[in-house]
């Protein structure tokens, strides 16, 4: 079996327009997938997606709503600005992430696509049903309160997703990752790794990026 290389994610976490473009502007070119972080969109709504969609035409952009209701409003209102993929919370329904694939469908074509954040409890009959709704992107966390607890990556955060990548999902990973974690996911066929500030707060963001881009490719090349 072939894997592929994974992406780069950079989250725009920040509470301001200003400083996640700012953010955005210095890496953007270094990473596959910019996402637009909750916070910032909770203050300056789907704007934030409009300009980053202006900024970098041809980039993925995600925009990190975590939607829990309203899936198909959200969705379109994002995607109309440009937000190639949108995040929906693991508890809400199904319908409300049938309501929203469709909607992020209808507005980028092939491009659309809805992740679940797994967040909390949640349960892989719940996944297998996201899976039968079309729903194949799943966003595997460490809490950032977990990280703070002092908790690490370990065993039972690899065996779930390996189970998920093993259903079928294409797995994105977060939560505190660092270019030192990153070779605890060697044999995994992660999809995606989503850094914050362990790119955009460093000293020199750019450089950053591209550090992981080399780490991963070193380990998956």
């Amino acid at each position: 079996m072939t894997h592929s290389i994974p992406n780069l994610q950079v989250a725009l976490d920040h509470s301001d327009l200003q400083g996640a473009i700012k953010a955005a502007v210095a890496v953007g070119q270094e990473v596959d997938v910019i996402e637009a972080g909750t916070v910032c969109l909770l203050q300056v709504g789907s704007e934030l997606v409009e300009v980053l969609r202006s900024l970098f035409p041809d980039k993925i952009i995600v925009a990190d709503t975590k939607c829990a209701d309203a899936g198909g409003t959200v969705a379109k209102n994002n995607a109309t600005r440009g937000a190639d993929w949108m995040t929906c919370i693991c508890c809400a329904t199904i319908p409300t992430m049938e309501a929203a694939l469709k909607a992020i469908k209808e507005a980028r074509g092939d491009r659309g696509e809805i992740q679940i954040e797994l967040y909390g409890d949640w349960t892989f009959e719940q996944a297998q049903l996201w899976l039968d709704a079309g729903i194949s992107q799943a966003i595997y966390h460490q809490s950032r309160d977990a990280l703070l607890a002092g908790e690490t990556w370990g065993d039972k955060d690899l065996n779930k997703v390996k189970k998920l990548i093993d259903m079928g999902f294409r797995v994105s990973v977060t939560g505190g990752l660092t270019i030192e974690t990153l070779k605890l996911f060697e044999g995994v066929d992660v999809f995606t790794f989503i850094a914050g500030r362990g790119i955009t707060e460093a000293e020199n963001p750019a450089q950053a990026a591209r550090d992981f881009k080399d780490e991963i490719r070193r380990i998956w090349g």
